[in-house]
């Protein structure tokens, strides 16, 4: 049975899906110095829970999960050593707020994920595919590039680098959210949007602080790569990816890789129609690295139909726990939350 949506106006009901890692260092490297009482770093803490927050205020999700890494997958590594190994370690004032990071979803109750060896992108692709599989519309929030090959009319992309355009989130009005962004526990309306009932779209423009970035769909992907998200997995294994290591064909940039897809439509005909390439030197550079774009491709696909447990109602926000919020936000020294929570509006200088 598929659950009722929580908001009125909405079609289906919504999954935010958030990878973990990618807004922890997002949030480490924007707010540059944030201590605790004790001496202990906040930054990262700090800017995640705020994103969260506008995040849920601006989706509307019924349903919230937030994936972490838990490793690289044995299967990438026997295929390809070097892959993702110049990734430099994650800085120790980052590594010890994770912990405080789950610590709070736990408190406010959103669901969290992370099993070794299981990499990120793998259990965010499980996630969407299956919650989309069942009539629920997906939001996943990364600035990663591998997302885009799941990106269809059911899954979007909110791209928190992408600043240039308004966000669209379709067929849902902007409503008063659900519950209060830094105390999920009380409940209460957080107030009323911009756009009344009877609007089929959510709209944010630049500059208005609620947004967390554009949300990618189909057309958004073609616009910035040429080729759509059933083409990404064979796009990237012929540009390669610098971010995970993986080498492309030697000459072939996106343009290339765009020019190529758009006349053969995918890497498979390629290989099939190679001498149809005209430029003698690009057909010999893709011909010597077949076996490397091949490899590519299964490096770069995200998989789908791992043994992993799902049950979309796991996923939908618990009461969260105000004595446990309290007793966080004073040991981290979040005072304007703490006061949120209580009910009282935070002194001017204190942390929102």
């Amino acid at each position: 049975m598929n659950p009722t949506p929580a908001i009125p106006g909405s079609q289906r009901p919504r999954l935010l899906i958030v990878d973990g890692h990618a807004f922890a260092y997002r949030s480490f490297h924007a707010i540059t110095s944030l201590n605790a009482p004790d001496g202990a770093p906040t930054n990262a803490l700090f800017g995640f829970i705020k994103a969260i927050a506008r995040m849920r205020e601006t989706v509307q999700p019924e349903f919230v999960a937030v994936v972490w890494d838990g490793g690289l997958a044995e299967e990438r590594l026997a295929a390809l050593p070097g892959y993702k190994a110049q990734r430099p370690p994650m800085p120790k004032d980052l590594e010890v707020q994770l912990d405080s990071i789950n610590a709070w979803l736990d408190a406010v109750g959103l669901a969290w994920f992370c099993r070794n060896g299981v990499e990120a992108d793998d259990w965010i692709a499980v996630l969407a595919r299956r919650a989309a599989g069942q009539g629920t519309e997906v939001v996943i929030a990364s600035s990663d590039k591998d997302f885009m090959q799941l990106v269809s009319p059911q899954i979007g992309l909110l791209n928190p680098n992408d600043k240039s355009t308004r966000a669209l989130i379709p067929n849902r009005p902007l409503t008063p959210s659900l519950s209060h962004p830094m105390g999920e526990g009380d409940r209460r309306p957080m107030g009323e949007g911009k756009r009344g009932p009877g609007a089929d779209s959510l709209s944010l423009r630049k500059g208005e602080g609620r947004g967390e970035g554009t949300l990618w769909r189909e057309e958004q992907v073609r616009q910035k790569t040429g080729v759509g998200p059933e083409q990404i997995v064979d796009w990237l294994s012929l540009i390669g990816d610098n971010v995970d290591n993986i080498p492309g064909v030697p000459g072939v940039g996106p343009k290339t890789a765009t020019g190529l897809l758009n006349q053969f439509g995918s890497v498979e005909a390629l290989y099939r129609r190679l001498a149809e390439v005209k430029s003698e030197r690009l057909r010999g550079a893709l011909q010597a690295a077949e076996s490397d774009v091949r490899r590519n491709q299964s490096l770069i696909r995200l998989r789908d139909d791992l043994p992993l447990e799902f049950d979309l109602e796991k996923l939908r926000p618990r009461q969260g726990e105000p004595d446990r919020l309290k007793e966080l936000y004073g040991r981290w020294g979040f005072k304007g939350m703490l006061a949120r929570l209580e009910g009282a509006p935070p002194k001017q200088g204190e942390l929102l």
